[in-house]
């Protein structure tokens, strides 16, 4: 993966960590969803955002979407 890659999860608390590949901590922690993809954005512009759809179908989490 690019180093200009960017994941934003749902942490277990309901909060949002914005996270570069292998990293091993959040970039930035965030309250909502939102926030977190204008702090991916405003860290690196160009770089690519994966986001983690927020709702559980079958056995866990939907899959990713790229903004």
């Amino acid at each position: 993966m690019a180093k200009n890659e960017f994941f934003i999860e749902q942490r277990p608390d309901g909060r949002y960590n914005v996270l570069r590949p292998s990293a091993d901590r959040a970039s930035a922690t965030t309250n909502t969803q939102a926030e977190a993809i204008d702090k991916a954005k405003a860290i690196d512009p160009d770089a690519t955002i994966h986001v983690e759809r927020v709702r559980d179908v079958g056995p866990g989490r939907d899959k990713w979407r790229k903004l």
